[in-house]
């Protein structure tokens, strides 16, 4: 029996690309933002070092990281626009978007191994799990303007949000009580491992199966994708020419060319802040015992996705009322002021307050930046093309972000320092949102 294909706008569609968040969002909770940063960091701390030999030199745990991850987005930098001129033209973009959110999947189930003896392992199971949520990301994204109307896509785009940070919370607490209170699940000490170390490590399990298997209803409704019309030559670099020519296209696209540039400099301090907030926070704030730390780090980031709720919601609703790019650059300012703040931190309590804060802002500009963008492309069907070319603006900005961060952190040796370049970001974006609002169209 043949499925029916689902009508645009219709709820169970909208739903259906909506839970997609619901699913994959446990990685950028779990893995990126919360339990992996404090095993990463156990795990340096309880071998008593802080610096590891990788391919031949001596680096330290927090640029490691931070360069690693900003290899990961080069890649994905470069492989997103293959996979978008390729799925452009055999128009099965949904097929690219299983096989990177399985590749994610099976990587976070492969993070158990990762130890300091398997430190490569290690690596590239966090280097390909990176690849797999962003790439699959960017995909979803670009189904956006497909299932949704334009008047439909700042609602539906912040209900996305707002399921994610739901879904990931569940699944936090779940890992907080394991990481807790392993004795409950029958996890206990093996091998020399502490069974607090072996719990987060089946939370990082628990992340791939949660992800590939409730991803299965999104799979289910969203269309195969739109099939390019004429002769298919040079699929390979098709993505790199469907990028050059949505550039040639901006040029007759002001509005969304400005905003395509204070975009790219404020993402790229948002989405760093993301990535690096609880490496942060790991070492430089005053958390006293391991427990206290490991326990402060998840209540913060537990505080940021619950505040991130509301923070979505009523980001949606003042871009309603006051339009997306004056929302954007209020948001902008909160994150100025959140930037000097932080740099300040040295309390538990300090860094409560800034998870909040930080929470407040961060689902909202997310969720807007995306249904700005698409309500800001001209009339089309090649969507995946424009998504291509906002994904890889963002996946460039994340990697100067995290890549200034770690080198900073390195040469300075002191990780607030970093802070003030992710400000001088922020002051950036709001100039740049304000040259958008002054056009008309």
């Amino acid at each position: 029996m043949t499925k029916t294909a689902l009508q645009k706008g219709s709820k169970k569609l909208l739903n259906a690309w909506a839970f997609y968040d619901w699913a994959n969002s446990v990685y950028s909770l779990v893995i990126s933002s919360a339990i992996f940063p404090i095993y990463y960091g156990a795990l340096f701390r309880v071998a008593g070092i802080e610096k590891v030999s990788v391919l031949g030199g001596e680096i330290a745990r927090a640029p490691l990281i931070s360069y690693v991850t900003s290899l990961a987005f080069v890649f994905i930098a470069i492989i997103t626009p293959l996979i978008s001129g390729i799925a452009d033209y055999l128009g099965n973009k949904k097929v690219f978007m299983k096989f990177f959110c399985y590749l994610g999947g099976v990587s976070c189930i492969g993070l158990y191994w990762f130890t300091i003896e398997n430190i490569y392992i290690g690596l590239l199971c966090y280097f390909l799990g990176l690849v797999g949520f962003w790439v699959s990301f960017a995909i979803n994204n670009s189904y956006l303007p497909d299932v949704a109307y334009p008047e439909q896509q700042d609602r539906i785009s912040a209900k996305g949000f707002s399921m994610g940070y739901i879904g990931s919370v569940i699944l936090l607490i779940i890992n907080l009580i394991m990481v807790m209170f392993p004795g409950i699940f029958g996890i206990t000490s093996d091998a020399g491992e502490g069974a607090e170390m072996l719990a987060m490590k089946y939370s990082f399990v628990s992340v791939g199966i949660w992800w590939i298997l409730f991803s299965q209803y999104t799979f289910y409704h969203l269309p195969k994708g739109y099939k390019k019309e004429g002769v298919r030559t040079n699929v390979i670099l098709n993505g790199f020419r469907e990028l050059k020519s949505v550039w040639d296209q901006l040029k007759e696209q002001p509005k969304l060319k400005r905003y395509l540039g204070a975009f790219f400099v404020y993402s790229m301090a948002v989405q760093t802040v993301m990535l690096i907030a609880t490496y942060f926070g790991e070492e430089e704030i005053a958390w006293g015992s391991a427990d206290e730390r490991t326990m402060g780090l998840i209540i913060s980031i537990l505080v940021i996705q619950l505040v991130a709720i509301a923070g979505a919601t009523f980001t949606a609703m003042a871009s309603k009322k006051y339009g997306n790019i004056n929302t954007l650059m209020v948001i902008n300012i909160l994150w100025i002021l959140i930037c000097i703040y932080a740099y300040y931190l040295q309390t538990p309590f300090n860094f409560y307050i800034a998870a909040g804060c930080v929470g407040l802002v961060m689902g909202g500009i997310q969720a807007l930046s995306r249904s700005t963008y698409s309500k800001f492309l001209p009339d089309t069907t090649d969507t995946t093309s424009f998504f291509s070319f906002y994904d890889v603006a963002e996946k460039i900005g994340i990697i100067i972000g995290t890549f200034l961060y770690g080198f900073i952190a390195q040469t300075t040796g002191n990780m607030r320092n970093s802070i003030v370049f992710l400000g001088i970001f922020f002051v950036a974006g709001v100039f740049l949102l304000s040259r958008v609002r002054k056009l008309r169209s």
